[in-house]
């Protein structure tokens, strides 16, 4: 098949691509490298600051538009596909749609379906937008509500899961706000890993237990790592001689790998359900999680043995407590790192993953 694939998050095109290349297909992806992030992609569409920059990208998508044309799959990372305003991406969308034979909606990550799920019906305990029956009131959570809520992202965002052949939902979080809407169109497929050539899982020889925190810009408050971080540093100041931790801030795709290499935990997402794609590539090199790993995580994808994230509440007390339970107990870390490892293998490697996209997109 020829695929498109539009967009990224978090290196999951690339991962896919990568996979479905190794099924004979041939794959295009085309992104702005998740902003800062900066994934690989065959084709650029970072935009440049400014009313010039949103110019250029404008140019730069039309001039490749017809080279966009007879895809056998055409998929997107979400509504906003590219970075424009929604309302310059209705006739783009359309486009796509005319000329091609499938399109698919990636259920990734932010977009109307999960802000107005999260803040009204509530299906979840906890979530980047409500805690039990609360709505989240910081910022970050208002300005998504802004953004979603009533503006040309909920119209593109209905008009696109109306109108496309399929929705992909990447976690458990993600299949409950669509799946209610689309229930014969909404898929849930793992997020890709591809499974480094050697991992340790070996417990920890050095006298500290070593924990790395990723934080990205503008978006530590709304992901609880604020929270994550300053139970670190406490735990780090009372267990000195125990704990070591390594801090990774707004740093690109590579340097992050590199940076989380040798550590035994890694601290993720305070209000997720699930393992996204940073942790779950830390489980895929031995790095235990300690964030989202609620029941519905394991039930979504059938495991009924392994259970190698430590699951933490969003709160304060919760990842202190979990955190000071691992460095007190070191003997746990080479039976969480072999789940770890085992974990992805069984569930999200990637030419395992591209084969039930290849399923997806043949039927």
């Amino acid at each position: 098949m020829k695929i498109l694939l539009l967009g990224e998050y978090s290196n999951v095109h690339w991962t896919l691509a990568e996979g479905l290349r190794q099924l004979g297909h041939e794959v295009t992806v085309a992104s702005n490298g998740d902003f800062w992030k900066d994934y690989p992609r065959d084709i650029d569409f970072a935009r440049k600051t400014g009313k010039i920059g949103g110019i250029c990208l404008m140019a730069k998508i039309y001039a490749h538009l017809p080279k966009f044309r007879n895809y056998d799959v055409v998929q997107i990372i979400n509504p906003m596909f590219f970075e424009l305003r929604a309302e310059r991406l209705f006739p783009i969308y359309r486009y796509l749609r005319r000329h091609n034979k499938k399109m698919i909606l990636g259920a990734f990550g932010m977009d109307w379906y999960w802000v107005h799920t999260c803040t009204y019906d509530k299906p979840l305990r906890y979530s980047d937008f409500n805690i039990g029956d609360r709505v989240r009131t910081d910022e970050p959570a208002l300005k998504e509500q802004r953004d979603w809520l009533g503006t040309a992202k909920e119209r593109l965002n209905r008009m696109i899961a109306d109108d496309c052949d399929a929705i992909v939902t990447g976690l458990y979080e993600y299949d409950v706000c669509y799946r209610p809407h689309f229930p014969e169109k909404t898929r849930f497929i793992p997020f890709p890993i591809k499974m480094p050539e050697t991992c340790s899982t070996e417990q920890c020889k050095r006298s500290k237990v070593s924990v790395f925190i990723g934080i990205s810009k503008g978006r530590s408050q709304y992901k609880g790592t604020d929270i994550m971080l300053k139970a670190a540093l406490d735990i780090r100041s009372k267990y000195a001689h125990r704990m070591k931790l390594n801090i990774a801030e707004g740093v690109p795709f590579a340097e992050y790998q590199q940076l989380m290499e040798g550590s035994d935990a890694i601290l993720d997402q305070l209000y997720s359900y699930t393992p996204s794609m940073n942790p779950l590539l830390a489980m895929s090199k031995g790095i235990i999680c300690i964030g989202g790993g609620e029941p519905e995580n394991y039930e979504i994808i059938d495991e009924r043995e392994l259970r190698p994230i430590i699951n933490v509440q969003p709160t304060y007390e919760s990842v202190y407590h979990e955190l000071e339970q691992l460095v007190l107990h070191p003997e746990r870390i080479s039976e969480l790192k072999r789940q770890s490892v085992e974990y992805v293998r069984r569930h999200h490697e990637y030419i395992k993953v591209a084969r039930q996209y290849e399923k997806l997109y043949l039927e």
